[in-house]
């Protein structure tokens, strides 16, 4: 087993890392920026080193600063948890090749699904089934793109090889939009990535998103912990998610589980990852391999009893999965509501001090979440500040304790999204399960 894991993360995952690592008796290093020092898990952790001020390229983006403290302190591994630089092949390369084991995928792997285009090629060899598109970055003939673009049949969508957050992205509903959308998105592409490549996918109009979360320890050995809805976005980024994902068809379901349980030891995964898919008319499509830990990834712990986390640290210690693919099953149904400190109308930031924090609890109620009375919610980053996650032996009964553990958070001293979560949670379309990707935008008017 490990023996000391340098969490380079902040906020609520970072606070989960450390509890995980507690439990297997690993010590703990946390890293803070001068404007984390009042962090819980920066009071819990064995160490705590300051690696910068505030501004996040200066601290939990700084890979010479996060590699010196665990040299410092001795450290055996790093923990990326999610968001910073959980995805940067760079970092995991820099911290094997310092000595330190990378708690997720091989930086070969990172890159490999990093890049849109290679990560769909390789999902398509591994048999998950992908969006007809390009098959491959577009080139620079004019005629060949429109001919692509036919083929695959309007509305089509260009997309940043590069690109994520729902950025570099552009809808083309008609031929004589296509190759100034192309040109644009390529312009906007370099410029934000660094990478002007461009690929064409069919746009599918009402999709969900639904996701598959897997385990593989890189010994030949992986596992599907079934699929998670998070089609409640706005803006491209995920507000509420549930497991598993109410009214697929369980045979789609049953092929894609099974489809990239195989894609993990075809690639040979490491780590925990999860498998993003549109899903449409009973079919599903994939558009991106998150290779980290989710969000989201407690929905699927309060499904299936697997502590994900857990896993991660297994795995990177050198172990085989500690649970087999028969040996997973499912249990009831879960929601995961994400509270962030911002204006519920304008969506607008909202730091400053917490004057008074009560979680809900309950059977059946999870809150992950770094707040305690008193604390200051910085303004350099993101505004997630917990995340209330409820089960119950059926959606019905998870869906009521979560209308009522919202009502019974209590975060005052700032402005939080709380109000609306407790509007999603009783809107009727909801309720009944299968909302689409755009339902929210369109509920908000935005």
């Amino acid at each position: 087993m490990l023996d000391k894991v340098l969490i380079a993360n902040r906020g609520e995952i970072a606070l989960r890392i450390l509890r995980a690592c507690k439990e297997l008796g690993i010590k703990t290093v946390a890293v803070h920026s001068k404007a984390d020092r009042e962090l819980m898990h920066v009071r819990l952790a064995d160490e705590a080193v300051c690696i910068g001020p505030a501004s996040s390229a200066q601290s939990y983006l700084n890979i010479p600063a996060l590699i010196s403290a665990a040299e410092v302190t001795d450290s055996s591994a790093i923990h990326p948890g999610y968001g910073f630089l959980s995805e940067n092949a760079n970092f995991a390369e820099q911290v094997e090749r310092s000595g330190f084991v990378f708690i997720g995928p091989r930086a070969e792997t990172i890159r490999l699904m990093g890049d849109k285009v290679s990560a769909i090629e390789a999902m398509k060899k591994a048999g998950v089934p992908t969006v007809p598109g390009s098959d491959g970055p577009l080139g620079d003939d004019e005629g060949d793109n429109v001919t692509i673009a036919r083929r695959i049949g309007y509305p089509v969508i260009i997309k940043a090889a590069a690109g994520g957050g729902g950025r570099g992205m552009r809808v083309v509903h008609t031929e004589g939009h296509l190759l100034s959308a192309i040109n644009v998105t390529r312009t906007e592409a370099h410029a934000a990535f660094g990478d002007g490549t461009v690929y064409m996918e069919k746009f599918l109009e009402r999709p969900r998103h639904v996701e598959v979360q897997v385990l593989a320890d890189g010994q030949g050995n992986a596992i599907h912990l079934y699929d998670r809805d998070c089609s409640l976005q706005r803006r491209h980024q995920k507000v509420l998610e549930e497991a598993p994902a109410p009214g697929i068809d369980p045979e789609a379901r049953a092929k894609v589980l099974e489809a990239c349980r195989q894609a993990c030891i075809e690639i040979d995964y490491r780590g925990a990852g999860t498998f993003e898919f549109l899903y449409e008319d009973g079919q599903f499509f994939f558009i991106e391999m998150n290779t980290r830990v989710q969000v989201e990834h407690p929905v699927t712990e309060m499904v299936t009893g697997v502590d994900i986390v857990r896993e991660q640290l297994r795995i990177a210690s050198g172990l085989p999965l500690s649970i087999r693919q028969e040996d997973v099953k499912l249990n009831g149904h879960a929601f995961e509501c994400r509270i962030n400190a911002e204006d519920p109308r304008t969506f607008m930031p909202s730091p400053g001090k917490v004057t008074l924090y009560h979680p809900p609890g309950g059977l059946g109620v999870r809150m992950d979440s770094h707040l305690y009375t008193g604390y200051t919610v910085p303004p350099h980053y993101d505004s997630l500040i917990g995340k209330l996650i409820t089960w119950g032996d059926s959606r019905e009964i998870a869906l009521t304790r979560m209308r009522n553990g919202l009502d019974e958070l209590l975060v005052e001293g700032i402005k939080t999204n709380t109000d609306l979560h407790k509007d999603l949670v009783r809107d009727g379309h909801f309720q009944q399960g299968g909302v689409n990707i755009h339902y929210l935008e369109k509920k908000l008017g935005s």
